[in-house]
């Protein structure tokens, strides 16, 4: 009489044994895929699920290479601020006036928050203005973004504005840029936010205390 031995189950042979990998995903697909849909819907507007569906990975996946959907929300506001920068500094620094230094630098912002390839306004500049207070930390950390974008304004019209005018011409020009990038989201034309850029750039033509160089 032969006897068949019964394979217990952690005798199982390795091949049917399920070896609990994370789905392998390509990482810098999943950060663009992710800052297209915050700066689409806002930080709050994008839940674990919407990420997970449209990178094509399960949540533990995705938490174990970004430790979390802020940590995400993070590496998407790094990936932005690399393609679409605000600021054109290239383009700044070629005006030999201060008016078209305002003009090229109102722009380039206006190009960029109504680029073809975006989502119409800045991630930044329009990032959890209104937030939950549990995430009061990173918009603390957008807050710290957006402040740098006015410390760039400064360097780059620091040859034409001298003292406490840079300071106020940055606060001033930050908040347009902040306006552009609000506007454009409202569905607000190039055209129109052109006009208004050209606007402001003239009306630095008229010279006054603080000011140096050809106005």
């Amino acid at each position: 009489m032969i006897t068949m031995k019964q394979t217990s189950p952690a005798e199982k042979p390795a091949s049917s044994r399920k070896t609990g990998r994370p789905r392998a995903f390509d990482e810098d697909k999943a950060v663009e895929t992710a800052m297209r849909l915050f700066w689409r819907h806002g930080y709050e507007g994008v839940g674990m699920n919407e990420l997970t569906k449209a990178i094509g990975v399960a949540p533990p996946s995705l938490y174990g290479v970004f430790g979390s959907k802020a940590n995400l929300y993070r590496r998407a506001l790094d990936r932005y601020s690399q393609a679409f920068s605000l600021i054109d500094r290239s383009a700044v620094q070629q005006a030999d006036s201060l008016p078209e230094a305002v003009r090229r630098l109102l722009v380039a912002a206006v190009d960029t928050v109504t680029s073809v390839e975006g989502e119409r306004s800045c991630m930044v500049s329009s990032g959890m203005l209104c937030t939950h207070p549990d995430h009061h930390e990173l918009a603390s950390e957008l807050a710290q973004r957006r402040d740098r974008i006015r410390q760039d304004i400064a360097s780059v019209l620091a040859p034409w504005v001298e003292g406490s005018q840079l300071a106020a011409t940055a606060r001033h020009l930050a908040a347009v840029l902040q306006g552009f990038s609000i506007q454009a989201r409202d569905g607000v034309s190039r055209e129109a936010l052109l006009e208004t850029a050209e606007h402001i750039a003239h009306s630095f033509a008229l010279k006054r205390p603080g000011f140096r160089g050809d106005m």
